[in-house]
């Protein structure tokens, strides 16, 4: 597999055990393979960064798919590792029902391949929280695919079987602009999105209500 992160300098050894432990799905190393996805992440500003290309070996490593699984599992792991601040006590009773009740035990995998929750799709995942919009709704946000899906390195054996290719110098006057309208583009969606009539569908309160399970919540 071809995986390609995006940083501010060339990452030629990914170190294990590095990084923060609020990221998405962890501590560990986040990449895609999605190499125009991988170079809007390396610019956090006009100055532009790196774009590095690494080849992972994916013999006898174990994968979970996240993007594959039920939306309120990606949900549960998501709500695991990120330092939330909520906003309410419905919205903090809806992410400990489905932390309990969904969550994914992700330690004994090398690698994981799910969505990327940027601030501005994790708004979505707030407001179905918050009983704002439906499990179909916020299903149909995530596969919108104009945030990305990420795979993210996680053991020491996925660390020795990802080799460094190059790396290539990312123009910011080119790509920081297109990190700007990404993310214009997906808050504008979830403006709409809120703007959509949902009463058919099923909100945080009647997954709680009904203690519904994963069998139930399939869309």
């Amino acid at each position: 597999m071809i995986l390609y992160h995006g940083s501010n300098r060339i990452v030629e050894e990914p170190l294990y055990g590095y990084g923060k432990t609020s990221n998405d799905y962890g501590q560990g190393f986040y990449c895609t393979e999605n190499i125009e996805l991988a170079k809007e992440w390396a610019c956090l500003d006009g100055n532009g960064g790196f774009v590095n290309t690494y080849q992972l070996d994916m013999d006898g490593l174990k994968t979970l798919r996240l993007d594959d699984a039920n939306v309120v599992s990606w949900l549960a792991v998501l709500l695991k590792n990120r330092k939330v601040k909520y906003a309410s006590p419905v919205e903090k009773r809806s992410a400990e029902y489905i932390m309990s009740h969904y969550g994914i035990d992700t330690s004994d995998y090398d690698v994981i391949i799910g969505y990327r929750a940027d601030d501005s799709y994790f708004s979505f995942a707030r407001a179905f929280l918050s009983n704002t919009i439906s499990l179909q709704q916020l299903s149909g946000a995530m596969k919108l695919g104009n945030l990305g899906i990420q795979v993210f390195i996680q053991s020491k054996k996925a660390f020795k079987q990802l080799n460094f290719v190059d790396s290539g110098i990312v123009n910011g006057e080119i790509y920081y602009p297109k990190r700007i309208v990404r993310d214009f583009k997906a808050r504008d969606s979830y403006y709409k999105l809120l703007e959509e009539d949902a009463f058919d569908g099923i909100f945080v309160r009647d997954i709680l209500g009904k203690e519904m399970g994963l069998d139930e919540l399939r869309l």
